[in-house]
């Protein structure tokens, strides 16, 4: 099992931040949206700079979507940012009729995901968005796992035309992917060759995936650990030729069972290669108050699970 040494732990949201910046300096079409939460997105470096591309909406979400479909008939590439709940189910009318149903060009940019928002509970807690987001046809789905590869997906997403679902965190994760990484939508990342069994995951998983594969080196368990960024569209390719090289499969999300990556594995294997599966993701439960460790622990997200998970599915393995 390969090492990925680490020299810092950053919250992902930072990495949309620092990207978006760095879009600020090099793509004059590139414009911000917020509602009311510039510092908890870490928008502060680009309203700064660039004053005049920046628009404060307020608490006002549906306004914001139906402005930056109204922005992308001018040429821009408008960068929506709000909480992961706001941007999506609070939202959804306005992202499937003015968004997604006329192809515009919006990057909707979702922070605070999951259950890792912690203390603020249940409400904001959405475990839901990724399945909302990919059902829609034409959206891009992308869940980068780190800092540094949250920066590149940030900078990458504006090269692509069509709406973008980007979703990042609050809490701080080990920073191991390369600084000079260049993201492509779409393309799944191997981090651990392994014969015996494969484990899909994607966001804040990803590291608990790897803490997984070295726990299970200790079994004498060799473990393929695949890095699932974009949940839409799918590299299927990737998915397959590991299945079929182990021939069983773990995944791994801080999402619902129902709707996200899991969901999107299964039906491509029962499509193509059944194989047996086992999902680690929150099973038909909504969050509560509580430290984002112990919510993790709760509901079932941490590296013991994953481990349990691979034990789980070998059993089942012909």
């Amino acid at each position: 099992m390969k090492d990925f040494p680490y020299t810092e732990s950053k919250d992902t949201r930072s990495g949309f931040g620092a990207g978006l910046h760095e879009l600020g300096k090099t793509n004059p079409n590139v414009v911000a949206l917020c509602a009311d939460l510039i510092g908890s997105l870490k928008m502060d470096a680009f309203k700064k700079d660039f004053p005049e591309r920046f628009f404060q909406v307020g608490i006002a979400e549906a306004n914001m979507m139906g402005v930056a479909a109204g922005l992308t008939i001018g040429g821009k590439i408008p960068f929506t940012g709000t909480f992961a709940n706001f941007s999506t189910g609070r939202v959804y009318d306005q992202i499937r009729q003015s968004i997604a149903y006329s192809d515009k060009n919006v990057k909707i940019c979702a922070s605070h995901a999951g259950l890792t928002l912690g203390e603020d509970g249940a409400t904001h807690q959405i475990l839901e968005d990724l399945g909302l987001m990919k059902m829609l046809p034409g959206m891009t789905v992308i869940n980068p796992c780190d800092y540094n590869q949250t920066k590149a997906a940030t900078i990458a997403i504006a090269d692509h035309h069509g709406p973008v679902y980007l979703r990042f965190g609050r809490p701080v994760v080990p920073n191991f992917t390369p600084a000079d990484q260049t993201f492509e939508i779409g393309k799944a990342v191997l981090l651990n060759e392994g014969t015996d069994v494969s484990i899909f995951a994607t966001g804040h998983l990803v590291w608990k995936a790897i803490l997984a594969g070295h726990l299970l080196a200790e079994q004498g368990i060799s473990a393929e650990i695949i890095n699932i960024h974009t949940i839409k569209p799918l590299d299927e390719a990737a998915v397959l030729a590991s299945a079929r090289k182990t021939r069983c499969v773990v995944t791994a999300e801080e999402h619902q069972r129902h709707g996200g990556l899991g969901d999107s594995i299964a039906q491509l294997l029962a499509r193509q290669e059944p194989l047996p599966l086992e999902m680690v993701a929150v099973n038909d439960s909504f969050g509560e108050s509580g430290t984002p460790d112990q919510l993790m622990q709760k509901y079932g997200l941490t590296e013991m699970d994953v481990v349990r998970a691979a034990n789980d599915v070998l059993k089942r393995k012909k």
